[in-house]
């Protein structure tokens, strides 16, 4: 393979821990011994609640740092020390805790448009670029949701807002969505729609990283799993190895079953 600088590219991970220990009050909360993510690749993190899969997430976007080392343990792209602005313009961020903060009445456009900001609406007094609303139409076009730009965003359903959360991300044209407990708190017809949203997203060539404790959210695109238990990596591999009644009642602690379909993965307790 001839080395070009496009090569190089594509064979810096996207993200690359090596020895990360995130301490809290004398405690460790997380400790992460080798992680790569490539350019392009989806992951689902999979595990009980307390496990450590949000400050795994927080230890990527900078919410949260390790454990100082001589070589530091978290690189993106190669970058052992990256701007704050880089990772933000690289990274989407879709949550139930951020549909949380969403107590605004204000038009689902300006939502929208307010995403080019990182505020949820647009700034007073800011200079709005002229293609910022035929942007946000096409963001909610692209999600199957034109029809609410000119909706009050506290009238929608809670599925529907997640959606409008998604359309927010794509003002600034992320390369890597995150999607932290997408579903939480959604009705079945919500969570066909969220889970649609990101097949659409990882078909477009965006890398996809899905936290969640419902193997029913990881999408057929995604075809790894890291299992976390414990504050650290309990497995990672191929869905089709890990995604097994053992592994999966060992992560979670109680007798499970594991259900496939079509590339799509459901639990079933054993009682």
């Amino acid at each position: 393979m001839m080395d070009t600088p496009a090569a190089r590219d594509a064979a810096t991970p996207l993200f690359q821990i090596r020895d990360a220990q995130v301490v809290r009050a004398g405690r460790t909360i997380l400790s992460v011994e080798s992680f790569d993510l490539a350019e392009g690749e989806h992951v689902a993190l999979l595990g009980p609640n307390g496990a450590g899969k949000s400050t795994f997430i927080q230890l990527l976007t900078r919410e949260v740092f390790p454990l100082h080392r001589d070589e530091p343990p978290v690189r993106f792209r190669g970058q052992a020390r990256p701007l704050l602005t880089d990772i933000k313009r690289a990274l989407g961020i879709v949550s139930a805790t951020m549909h949380d903060q969403v107590r605004v009445h204000l038009p689902v456009d300006e939502i929208v448009m307010g995403g080019l900001f990182g505020s949820l609406g647009l700034p007073k007094h800011a200079q709005i670029p002229d293609d910022a609303r035929p942007r946000a139409l096409e963001a909610l076009d692209r999600l199957g949701i034109a029809s609410l730009a000119d909706r009050d965003v506290m009238t929608l359903s809670t599925g529907q807002v997640r959606r409008v959360l998604v359309a927010r991300e794509l003002m600034s044209d992320p390369r890597i969505l995150i999607f932290d407990e997408p579903c939480t708190g959604l009705d079945p017809e919500g969570m066909y729609h969220v889970r649609e949203t990101m097949s659409l997203l990882a078909a477009e060539g965006r890398s996809i990283v899905l936290v969640t404790h419902y193997p029913e959210d990881i999408i057929p695109a995604i075809e790894r799993v890291l299992l976390i238990k414990d504050a650290q990596i309990f497995a990672d591999g191929p869905k089709r190895e890990l995604m097994r009644d053992e592994t999966l009642s060992e992560l979670f602690g109680v007798p499970l079953e594991v259900e496939e379909r079509a590339g799509w993965y459901a639990l079933r307790g054993r009682y």
